[in-house]
């Protein structure tokens, strides 16, 4: 049997730090990005990834976009690690490169794995959920926040993927993270959505760092608030509450408070003083922020469900404002996110007072 083949489509600072874990562990990688100088840096000079302890430069096989049409190969395994919003054409343009058997895995924030079961196949997808902190500012070279041995990863079939193939993929992040398979994977990323609801916007919205960001007087209790509201959402939805970031059931609350210790995680394991979020780093590079992937799907499926989210629906109107140039992100922006307390319906509990 030939040595199985992968490739990373979108290999910024995620997927290029995780292809070369997977180069630097013998596997035949391809890297397809459509960054040209990216692409060029890491044809000449390997890519470069700062870790705490060391920096590792790993020569790669790297191609434009605009080169897909001539790969004659098909891959056994495609990692997808684009902007979300991205997800739809991509998988068109690599369907091309693949098997029936072949698997394709969204290492994306977001549900992007129903994006990529309509498009590639349901039998052919793949969902991963991961722990992990990395920023690429210059071509060809990421900083790592964290080694392999700190970051997590997990992945799962929404549906009728071939099990040798999530077994694949599984057994090849392993090389990059402390990877395992979920048998629902729907319900993980939903986790690492309501995770993500609190920080990505909120801190972005402000320009610093997420731990920054918390430290603002009532800043946090906007996050949780919006984490809550996501919460209800995935219940409203079915969602079953299941453990991620590699803690336990015994860490799954009964109830909301579990929206709050997914945040907790991701401020104690996967946060630098200097971490920003994925969202503040596209407006810093001027680039469109994935804002229907964050609350922008809180709110459309809590309309869709009848489900309160007045403090996510503020929250998204706000970075609308960011993206349309009508306001600067900034640390003034606080007693707009903190105003948003006030939006929301009053509890049993505050209606009794």
């Amino acid at each position: 049997m030939s040595p199985a083949k992968f490739a990373v489509v979108g290999t910024g600072a995620n997927g290029a730090s995780i292809g070369a874990d997977l180069v630097r562990a013998g596997l035949d990688v391809t890297f397809i990005d459509q960054w040209p100088a990216h692409v060029e840096a890491m044809r000449t000079d390997g890519l470069t990834v700062h870790l705490p302890d060391r920096t590792e430069v790993t020569p790669v096989t790297a191609y434009h976009l605009c080169q897909v049409a001539e790969l004659r190969d098909t891959f056994d395994v495609v990692f997808i690690s684009v902007k979300s919003y991205d997800t739809r054409w991509v998988c068109e343009l690599i369907k091309p490169l693949l098997r029936p058997d072949s698997v394709v895995v969204g290492l994306q924030n977001g549900m992007t794995i129903d994006d990529i079961a309509e498009i590639c196949g349901e039998e052919r997808t793949v969902g991963a959920v991961l722990g992990i902190a990395a920023n690429m500012f210059e071509p060809g070279v990421v900083v790592r926040q964290y080694d392999k041995s700190e970051t997590w990863m997990t992945v799962g079939s929404p549906g009728a993927a071939a099990v040798s193939g999530v077994a694949l993929a599984a057994e090849a992040l392993g090389h990059a993270a402390i990877a395992s398979v979920t048998d629902d994977i729907r319900a993980a990323k939903w986790m690492k959505l309501i995770a993500n609801i609190p920080e990505m916007l909120p801190s972005a919205i402000l320009d610093v760092p997420l731990l920054t960001a918390v430290s603002f007087d009532g800043i946090r209790p906007v996050m949780d608030a919006a984490s809550r509201e996501a919460y209800a959402v995935a219940c409203a939805l079915g969602i079953t509450m299941v453990p991620i970031f590699g803690m336990t059931e015994a860490d799954v609350d009964p109830d909301d408070a579990y929206s709050l210790r997914l945040l907790d995680q991701v401020l104690a394991h996967y946060s630098r003083p200097d971490t920003r979020v994925a969202v503040l780093q596209d407006w810093m590079k001027g680039r469109r922020a994935e804002l229907d992937a964050f609350s922008g799907y809180i709110v459309r499926r809590g309309h869709e469900l009848g489900v309160p989210v007045p403090v996510n629906e503020g929250i998204l109107a706000i970075a609308e404002r960011i993206e349309a140039g009508e306001l600067r992100p900034d640390t003034a922006n606080v007693p707009e996110l903190t105003a948003l307390l006030d939006t929301r319906p009053p509890t049993t509990a505050q209606e009794q007072k």
